[in-house]
């Protein structure tokens, strides 16, 4: 019997983005190795790793009990994780010789709050520790008795299991005209150490800017003033972004942080980056982690901190929701480097077909089409659709594939496919059942990918579809 297919007639695009490709932390195309990346072509993209844990998303948490805000230091062979407060404790602390097995030490790391905060354990937020030469300092959230504000302490130890006892007479960083200050981190850059954090305006309707200032080398004064870098301005975000991580990598700053109400599902995280340290920083289009980029199996993930894991190489940590909301465990996933913009394991990142390098096939305006444009006429034998995706880490991933296929066959619908080919090698067949056109439904696979750059391309198969777009997780 004789196959048809129907080409839809040339359609208006419309003029916003489908609430979907937000919902999935959908970034910009990526054209390849040789892009630019700058940060409006946000990468989202996964969280297992090269066998070394259970991945981000696929495996579940690496430790599975309410762990927020995580923040990592290493100190010998052992990574030390410290939480924001939980089962009484003011700080959590754990630690684990892989970033995978992870040992829950029962003892408060800070026992004990300065004097200038209100002792009140369920106000104890989110530490960090670095190894301050002579021993390991704490910046930590809690109540000023003064100014009744979040405000960021100081605490020292000797060892990086503590306990960490108080330094100073006040809090380090207390602008309660900002609404006071919390969700410290550092960085330090040709000896100069600087202190990242947010101001709480979100508790008071003012803005919420992420700062930069020097401090000392051991973190218990700063040396000069705050410098403001970006603040919320993206639908998504909602009236807040905080918990500020600053890395360097590839040569440009990347500054991450999380956004939305941290409650839920729809907190999501993110980063911008700049080419100095004070900025001005560029946001990227679209969230980097997402309850939806996860596919729902991390839900509200945040509070993240990037760490060297065994291996040499990048591994993003962060929290993420049980599915009844009541605790917000740890996890681990892969991190890696596109262009300069990072790329997570798990979390899924969408590559549209219209950007795809395309051989005897058409972009045409389609309805319900993500961004309003597919790729139709994948109908000859030299017919094919490559896309340039890049992997965190080695191995298998998901592949999912959005398409439409109005295939006919005798009048009846039919099912229709896509060779497959990964990397120049022929993995198999992609089927696709049949919608109608413009009728946008999905279909998974999983591909093996290689650590970096690689190459996916769909070619023409039985019968006839479209591509909308793939995603890559």
């Amino acid at each position: 019997m004789t196959a048809t297919h129907r080409r839809p007639g040339r359609l208006s695009r419309r003029p916003a983005r489908r609430l979907a490709v937000l919902l999935t932390a959908a970034a910009a195309a990526v054209t390849g190795p040789a892009a630019t990346s700058p940060a409006a072509q946000a990468l989202p993209a996964a969280a297992a790793s090269s066998g070394t844990y259970a991945p981000a998303g696929i495996g579940g948490p690496v430790l599975d009990r309410n762990f927020p805000d995580p923040d990592v230091v290493k100190a010998g062979n052992t990574y030390h994780a410290y939480a924001t407060n939980s089962d009484g404790r003011n700080i959590q602390r754990a630690q684990s010789a892989d970033l995978v097995h992870w040992t829950y030490s029962d003892a408060d790391a800070l026992p004990r709050l300065g004097d200038w905060a209100k002792p009140e354990t369920p106000l104890v937020w989110a530490p960090e520790v670095f190894d301050n030469g002579s021993g390991f300092t704490m910046h930590y959230t809690a109540r000023d008795r003064a100014t009744d504000r979040q405000c960021i302490g100081v605490a020292r130890s000797a060892t990086p299991e503590g306990p960490f006892e108080p330094v100073g007479d006040g809090p380090l960083v207390c602008p309660a005209d900002q609404g006071g200050a919390i969700d410290a981190s550092g960085y330090t850059e040709n000896g100069q150490r600087h202190l990242l954090w947010k101001n709480d305006g979100n508790c008071c309707g003012r803005d919420t800017w992420l700062h930069i200032q020097p401090v000392n080398a051991d973190g218990t004064a700063t040396t000069g003033p705050a410098t403001r870098l970006i603040r919320q301005d993206q639908a998504w975000e909602g009236d807040v972004i905080e918990a500020p991580t600053l890395v360097k990598r590839d040569g440009r700053y990347v500054l991450f942080y999380s956004a939305a109400s941290y409650g839920g599902d729809g907190y999501k995280s993110s980063y911008a980056v700049s080419d100095s340290l004070t900025g001005p920083y560029t946001k990227a289009a679209a969230p980097l982690m997402s309850t939806g980029t996860f596919d729902g199996t991390v839900r509200g993930p945040g509070g993240q901190d990037v760490v060297t894991g065994p291996d040499g190489r990048d591994r993003i940590v962060f929290h993420g929701w049980d599915a009844a909301t009541t605790k917000r465990m740890l996890y681990v996933a892969d991190l890696g480097w596109a262009n300069g913009c990072p790329v997570v394991r798990g979390s899924k990142v969408i590559h549209q077909a219209e950007r795809a390098a395309l051989n005897n096939a058409v972009v045409r305006d389609a309805a319900g089409a993500w961004d309003g444009r597919a790729v139709g006429k994948i109908d000859h034998a030299d017919s094919h659709v490559e896309f340039t995706v890049f992997a965190a880490s080695a191995g298998p991933h998901t592949l999912t594939v959005r398409y439409g296929n109005g295939s006919l066959s005798g009048g009846a619908p039919v099912a229709a496919s896509h060779t497959l080919t990964v990397n120049g090698s022929a993995g198999g067949a992609v089927t696709y059942p049949h919608t109608g056109w413009d009728n946008w439904r999905h279909t998974a696979v999983e591909v093996g990918l290689r650590d970096g750059w690689n190459t996916i391309r769909l070619g023409k198969g039985e019968h006839y579809a479209e591509l909308d777009a793939v995603e890559v997780g």
